[in-house]
């Protein structure tokens, strides 16, 4: 019982890290000890698996995908998405400047976390940070204010996003954020908008059990090259985080309010004349200022080496290493 109460809060800590873009949940996995067991859990789901579900052995394949961990820990998970949606989503109506602020400070300790896992600074290494900065910023320019909410596309969020647990200092906020399902996802949290959740959650099984092996793969062969490039999308998407905009367009949602369509990055010193608003300029530095030193605290406590860069540099020509974390 106590060891499950403690997988169970722990669980929450991973959900409370990925309902907030900027910290990764699988970070705070790998800081609990429990990362390489979770990969694990997730690779089992594999062809001993299916054959297990095609012979009816639901007790065999319970064991095999190590169902009692996962189960716990997807509960506290949860659990902590469901109370900080209503919170979160409050700040994000009354208070957008200093919440966007801590974001804004959460995203660029998580740049400098990730980025300090490259081993070898090489001119490939450069252009993929160029490269996946380019395609950062690119996406939150591209990426329109409302993007559809048709089940498909609410699959594929659930897809991509998830993948962020295991990806290397990315939350699945931040992924949701880049395609403008943060707020859509957190309301049907909120809201217990069960087909929503369902559909979101079928996506994100989908995606982590594909994307996972895929992962492991690009991490092994390329690792610096894959860490730059996830470097640079959190570099590029510091565009879509910072606290002061200009509304220059705007549009009526789904739901009917009037929501920016189109935006301008502004200094704060100009925000209550242009915006009509308070910037909170000090609460909003103290809160980004707070965001990066949860993040540092955060590697601190993890001694420094991500699991993805300890995987890299433990893996020797033509090893393989079947119980290795894979991001």
């Amino acid at each position: 019982m106590k060891k499950t109460v403690f997988l169970y809060l722990k669980g929450i800590a991973m959900g409370g890290a990925d309902a907030v873009p900027g910290v990764s949940g699988g970070t705070i996995a790998f800081i609990s000890g429990i990362y390489e067991e979770l990969i694990d859990a997730i690779r089992s789901f594999n062809g001993d698996a299916l054959r297990l579900l095609s012979r009816k052995d639901f007790p065999g394949f319970w064991r095999h995908v190590n169902g009692p961990f996962l189960a716990v820990l997807l509960a506290g998970i949860g659990t902590a998405l469901v109370l900080l949606s209503r919170i979160i989503l409050y700040w994000l109506v009354h208070y957008p400047e200093m919440l966007w602020a801590f974001f804004f400070g959460l995203i660029v300790a998580s740049a400098l976390m990730v980025g300090r896992k490259i081993s070898r600074w090489k001119g490939f290494v450069l252009f993929s940070v160029l490269l996946g900065t380019g395609f950062g910023y690119a996406v939150t320019v591209i990426t329109p204010a409302e993007t559809p909410i048709s089940a498909v596309f609410v699959f594929f969020s659930g897809m991509i996003a998830i993948c962020a647990m295991i990806l290397p200092g990315i939350s699945g906020s931040f992924i949701l954020l880049l395609l403008g399902k943060y707020e859509y996802v957190l309301g049907a949290l909120r809201d217990f908008h069960l087909s929503v959740i369902l559909i979101f959650s079928t996506g994100a099984a989908v995606g982590l059990l594909s994307f996972s092996h895929l992962l492991h793969w690009m991490l092994r062969r390329f690792h610096d090259l894959t860490v730059a490039f996830l470097t640079g999308i959190m570099i590029g998407s510091l565009n879509k985080v910072w606290p002061w905009k200009e509304t220059i367009e705007t549009f009526t949602s789904h739901s009917g309010k009037i929501k920016p369509l189109v935006t301008r990055n502004i200094l704060p010193f100009d925000y209550l004349e242009v915006a009509g608003r308070d910037p909170y300029l000090v609460p909003a530095v103290l809160l980004a200022l707070f965001g990066f030193g949860i993040v540092m605290c955060l590697e601190r406590m993890s001694g420094g080496v991500g699991p993805a860069e300890d995987m890299a540099a433990e893996k020797g020509p033509g090893e393989t290493l079947e119980k290795r974390p894979a991001g």
